[in-house]
């Protein structure tokens, strides 16, 4: 009897050790920063705020998100046309996926059923049958001129792309891959996020100071939220209600109402580039990559200054922690 006790303790323990394994964190520890003008990658300690490890990644690695089940962190190398695989807690490189095409920006639709890659460079955008991060391609979609991000509605029926050189936004179904629509916007549309409920899309408009408001449903422009020159890319509060936006040239960040349509607050004075950001899963402390400094900022969100500067390397881009805030 004692040696059945001995063996069913020494199994729930084994199971409890990796259950613990596979915890997640409650909090960041480790920021990942793709420095795409040197084709490497920056660790950073998030409590000493120091850069503890630099490595090659591949060439002009972009963006970078998690694959479904929160276990991988992609990092799409756009002119290496590959996607490094890596794990998000720790940094370490486990592998790579060949043969994806300049995967300029990168996502998944809601459903996880497709993932879909901008080929910046080449004028296209590639829709692959995902299962993970194995990618079967789809159709490469002829997409004039410059992909640039991605959005999707809730349903996964669609994605919507930016043509940065064209001045366009185009809607993709996902299911056929074909282009359904194309709709003229500001100069220069980068980055995408779609408001609650799929009411509206917003546009960076980086050839301008503005955001644009489009009712999607309609391809109809119903506002422009001023926000600042180099209007670029979005990352939300996590509350459904409130939406970062960074201007790239006015080297500032703005913070708007997803419901009002409003800017309420704004970040000034950051050094030159704000581009791509994270949020910590409290929501008090927002990280920004500084693209044109070759730094990271770190933002006290309650007070909306900025706190800490970290040296990293060339044009800084995507940035990564886990946990994080919500993205919605």
């Amino acid at each position: 009897m004692q040696l059945i006790q001995r063996l069913v303790f020494t199994l729930l323990a084994s199971l409890l050790g990796i259950s613990a394994a596979f915890a997640a964190p409650t909090e960041p520890k480790l920021a990942v920063v793709l420095n795409s003008g040197e084709a490497t990658v920056s660790l950073i300690d998030m409590q000493t705020r120091k850069v503890t490890k630099t490595f090659y990644v591949g060439k002009e690695p972009h963006h970078l998100m998690m694959t479904p089940d929160e276990k991988t962190l992609l990092v799409a190398n756009a002119v290496g046309d590959d996607i490094a695989l890596l794990n998000p807690l720790t940094g370490e490189i486990t592998g790579r996926i060949p043969k994806i095409i300049d995967p300029y920006q990168i996502g998944y639709s809601p459903n996880n059923k497709w993932f879909v890659a901008a080929a910046n460079r080449l004028d296209r955008v590639d829709v692959y049958a995902a299962n993970g991060a194995d990618f079967k391609l789809a159709k490469s979609i002829p997409a004039a001129k410059t992909p640039s991000h991605i959005a999707f509605t809730a349903d996964s029926k669609l994605a919507f792309v930016t043509l940065q050189d064209s001045a366009e936004v185009v809607a993709i179904d996902l299911d056929k891959q074909v282009i359904v629509w194309r709709m003229r916007t500001g100069p220069v549309p980068a980055g995408l996020w779609m408001t609650p409920n799929d009411q509206y899309l917003l546009v960076g408009i980086t050839g301008a100071d503005y955001v644009q408001v489009i009712d999607w449903r309609n391809q109809k422009e119903i506002k422009r939220i001023k926000t600042g020159n180099g209007a670029h890319n979005f990352r939300p509060m996590g509350d459904k209600k409130h939406v970062f936006v960074t201007n790239r040239v006015a080297n500032s960040i703005s913070l708007l109402n997803m419901q009002t349509l409003e800017k309420i607050s704004e970040i000034t004075g950051l050094p030159a580039g704000p581009d791509d950001m994270e949020l910590t899963p409290d929501g008090k402390t927002l990280w920004v990559t500084l693209r044109f400094s070759k730094r990271v900022g770190v933002i006290d969100v309650p007070s909306m200054k900025l706190i800490d500067v970290i040296p990293v390397g060339r044009s800084p881009h995507g940035v990564f922690f886990y946990p994080r805030a919500k993205w919605e």
